[in-house]
């Protein structure tokens, strides 16, 4: 009985260590036509590292999913059981998660971790809040595969671009009054038509005709958007003999290129038009119209994959669900810098207590702690190579393409053995703690 008592003891204890030490998961790709292709894509690269595969040159290479949605779950080594997916592994062994994220989220991580390749631009869409995620999963689950809100974070890893929010009512004018075509399109003499007369009900007006605008682009037939985009190119490829075309008139035509006759390129000049250096971030809220244009970049959101489509799309579109949901904040979005936490490390913090996102860059030799912290961390090495060693557990080495998940109130120590160590942390938002 005793020496039966003392081998369950040894096995607690090795459960413990095992539990306490950062494990190593095999992550899903996404081969989506508007990736990079090949060894261009920082995703694909990143992929063959992680898993061991050959990167086919043909291929795109879009999106990396770190997490355990079903869409695209990563796997785990489990010491005790065989390879399983890292939402098995944690339903088994729920302590790694922590008491607080526990009893709020149950045994999942209530965050999806990616890296996006982008070559050609993404949808113009936005995601639905929690009471719509829900309607929209139980009326349509083959097109909305969860009943989840997905407020989400980019940080540039690249130079970035993105169309996120209305315009402003100041640059609402000034479309009507520089895009003839608009004009044509939803019927006027001339935009003087669609402007206000009385400077008192300026705001109220502008407002309801931007929406107004933004509706019937998007409603109107292939044909005439065809033929209206067919005389805006014609126009600005004139203009551009003769001036600099603007930042938006540019991308007007980059998009016609690449999704001919789709109402999503006029829609395109009611958005903002957003570019970020590397180490810049996007917050995106529920039911926020946007769309990633090109570059690279992190990508951090609560665990859900509802994404409600209107323009720049050869798939399923949902244009009434999604006016009907939009957001009507204007103006140009805010800019993330990040806070530094250290002289290595910078920590974005979105308005979502679902996740948080630092970014650590370590030269040679250099070391950072993580300390503790109660909920659980995903760790993506994007370059370089080093060690991590953590609690009750000896050091490891690691490198690009590594992807590891840490457990709650495990602190862990980083080293950079190159030039730089280029790695970034998913984790709970710290402010879901202090609350």
């Amino acid at each position: 009985m005793e020496q039966s008592q003392f081998q369950s003891q040894d096995q607690e204890k090795k459960r413990r260590r095992v539990l306490s030490k950062p494990l190593r998961l095999r992550c899903s790709v996404k081969n989506y036509n508007w990736g990079n292709l090949g060894s261009k894509s920082h995703v694909a690269r990143l992929f063959s590292r992680n898993s061991g595969s050959h990167i086919d040159p043909d291929e795109s290479y879009a999106e990396l999913w770190i997490g355990t949605h079903g869409s695209g779950p990563s796997f785990v080594d489990d010491p005790f059981g065989g390879l399983s997916s890292l939402k098995e592994w944690i339903s088994k062994n729920p302590d790694v998660l922590g008491d607080q994220v526990l009893k709020k989220w149950g045994a999942d991580l209530p965050f999806l971790f990616k890296v996006l390749s982008i070559k050609k631009a993404l949808s113009i869409q936005a995601h639905p809040d929690k009471e719509l995620a829900r309607a929209l999963h139980k009326s349509q689950p083959s097109l909305y595969k969860d009943d989840n809100h997905k407020p989400e974070l980019a940080l540039a890893l690249t130079e970035f671009e993105a169309l996120c929010g209305f315009i402003s009512l100041k640059d609402l004018r000034t479309v009507l009054c520089t895009v003839p075509e608009i004009i044509e399109l939803i019927g006027g003499a001339d935009a003087e038509q669609w402007l206000p007369a009385n400077e008192m009900d300026r705001n109220n007006e502008l407002e309801a005709v931007l929406e107004s605008i933004f509706s019937q682009i998007l409603l109107s037939s292939k044909d005439r958007i065809s033929q209206i985009l067919s005389k805006l190119k014609w126009r600005l490829n004139l203009e551009k003999k003769k001036r600099e075309l603007t930042d938006k008139e540019k991308l007007v035509l980059r998009l016609e290129s690449q999704y001919p006759a789709d109402a999503g390129v006029m829609a395109a000049l009611f958005l903002n038009y957003v570019k970020l250096n590397r180490g810049e971030a996007l917050c995106i809220g529920a039911n926020e119209p946007h769309a990633y244009i090109y570059g690279e970049c992190i990508e951090c959101m609560a665990t859900s994959d509802n994404v409600v489509r209107a323009g720049l799309t050869s798939k399923q579109r949902d244009i009434q669900t999604l006016l009907s949901m939009l957001k009507r904040r204007k103006g140009f979005p805010e800019i993330l810098k990040g806070l530094s936490l250290n002289q290595y490390t910078t920590r974005y913090l979105p308005p979502f207590e679902e996740f948080e996102v630092d970014r650590c860059i370590l030269p040679d030799a250099a070391s950072v702690v993580f300390p503790s912290v109660p909920g659980p961390s995903l760790l993506l090495f994007i370059s370089g190579n080093g060690t991590i060693g953590a609690t009750l557990s000896e050091e490891h080495m690691v490198e690009e393409g590594d992807v590891l998940f840490m457990p709650a109130y495990v602190e862990f120590t980083i080293t950079s053995e190159s030039k730089e160590l280029h790695l970034y942390r998913a984790g709970i938002n710290s402010k879901f703690f202090q609350a």
